[in-house]
């Protein structure tokens, strides 16, 4: 009887806090969990869409400290995985622009034909884009470069302008916390359940020894 006593009162115990309460606190953690990772990401974007605009005008002090800014944000915060990482486009094909005219410019012994090249593309594209450059690599590459390209080191690498930084799985900040405290309240809701099957389990068992 005394057995049988216990196991009801650890039955009561457990009930005290009722089921629907705890759920509702789910509810509340995973919201303000979801919000601050969502805080998360959006501070990356942010970020990255500065390293992009800093990218775009070309001031390069600035663009290595929206870097470091990116970097630091990522590196400190969950849920901000850049995925293929950021790409300077602008960086990049201002570089090529420039080793396409040392390379293909007055120091080339068939001429400046860096300058035939712009002659060719500049009439079919009214601003300088992707597009633009592409044409001029093509007709770029009708003619030889001032040096080998098989022992030219000098040409700059698109991987060479792609910045990834490691996001960690979890952060102590308030995404952090409150996600633990989503998973610390999903796993007493667990535990109550399995709790008041293994008691109610026991209580049958005793019912059936009488």
């Amino acid at each position: 009887m005394a057995d049988k006593g216990r196991i009801k009162q650890s039955i009561k115990d457990l009930q005290r806090i009722k089921t629907w309460q705890l759920i509702v606190l789910l509810i509340i953690a995973g919201f303000i969990s979801a919000t601050f990772l969502r805080l998360n990401n959006i501070g990356m974007v942010e970020r990255r869409d500065a390293v992009l605009s800093a990218d775009k005008h070309g001031d390069e002090q600035v663009l290595i400290q929206r870097l470091y800014d990116l970097q630091r944000h990522v590196s400190a915060h969950m849920n901000t995985d850049l995925g293929r990482g950021v790409y300077l486009e602008s960086s990049y094909a201002r570089d090529l622009q420039d080793w396409q005219s040392s390379q293909y410019g007055d120091g080339n012994p068939n001429g400046n034909i860096y300058k035939k090249a712009q002659e060719v593309c500049a009439p079919r594209f009214r601003s300088y884009s992707a597009a633009y450059l592409q044409c001029t690599t093509s007709e770029l590459a009708k003619y030889p470069a001032a040096a080998d390209p098989a022992t030219d080191t000098s040409k700059p690498r698109q991987e060479a302008y792609i910045h990834a930084f490691s996001s960690p799985l979890w952060s102590p900040d308030f995404a952090g916390w409150s996600v633990l405290l989503f998973i610390l309240i999903l796993g007493l809701i667990v535990v109550r359940f399995a709790s008041l099957g293994v008691l109610a389990l026991l209580l049958r068992k005793h019912y059936k020894s009488i």
